[in-house]
């Protein structure tokens, strides 16, 4: 595990998105923010004078899941009031390195307790999931930079509690639910509304950008020591890789 503080570089904010990822970089305290794009994940994380890189993509996989899930879904999830759905339940080890959904579901129903398989919503995930996994598991300074968080944490800190509006409905973005992230990532983040309103990279959609807006944000709160990590006192997995949700 890593303590969370100051530290020199810029910081950048990363989500997945159709087209691989979509990552939002800009200096700490604000000013000038660049939207970049990647197939893979490594190709972010590649980027020169980066301190602390925010992703929101599931780090640290147990090799059993309890009744209550991975703990830091456990301790996000009653802080996010309705949007909580948001945070999906990340299975175990075995299951993520499934060759197929139905042989991640034997593997999910046989490392959980109450035995649950893997939704479908997880499961497309997994790929991206297991890119992160192999290079954090590889590259230890990798582990001291790249931290998970969750967007909808992230806005529900700005906001001072859960939004009351989704920003998808039907799996459709959702006007009512963008704008108002749109206003939290302008009057409490402080980027610029043109950059707010410009056209996301192909392959990724306006909640996307959205998204890793709200993680640079935590990565800034990141490098500063003021993130809030949930649960409080993380635990490491197999490969001691902390698995905590910063926000």
């Amino acid at each position: 595990m890593t303590k969370d503080g100051p530290r020199p570089g810029r910081v950048m904010g990363v989500d997945g998105c159709p087209g691989g990822w979509i990552a939002v970089l800009r200096a700490p305290g604000g000013g000038p923010a660049e939207i970049l794009a990647a197939a893979r994940f490594a190709d972010l994380a590649a980027v020169p004078d980066v301190a602390v890189i925010a992703v929101d993509m599931p780090i640290g996989l147990p090799d059993r899941i309890g009744p209550h899930g991975r703990g830091p879904e456990a301790a996000l999830r009653p802080k996010l009031g309705e949007r909580q759905s948001a945070v999906f339940s990340v299975p175990s080890r075995a299951a993520v390195h499934a060759a197929d959904y139905g042989e991640a579901c034997l593997a999910a129903l046989a490392t959980s307790d109450p035995p649950k398989k893997v939704s479908k919503q997880a499961f497309f995930l997994f790929p991206k999931i297991r890119e992160i996994d192999a290079l954090l598991r590889e590259d230890s300074d990798l582990r001291t930079r790249v931290f998970e968080c969750h967007p909808e944490g992230a806005f529900a800190a700005m906001n001072g509690g859960p939004l009351p509006t989704p920003k998808k409905v039907k799996s459709r973005p959702h006007e009512p639910g963008l704008a108002e992230r749109r206003r939290l990532l302008a009057d409490v983040a402080g980027f610029g509304p043109d950059f707010l309103a410009s056209r996301p990279p192909r392959g990724a959609g306006a909640d996307d950008m959205l998204d890793a807006c709200a993680c640079c944000w935590t990565a800034e709160r990141i490098l500063r020591g003021t993130a809030v990590v949930h649960p409080a006192a993380p635990e490491a997995d197999a490969y001691g890789l902390c698995m905590a949700i910063r926000t």
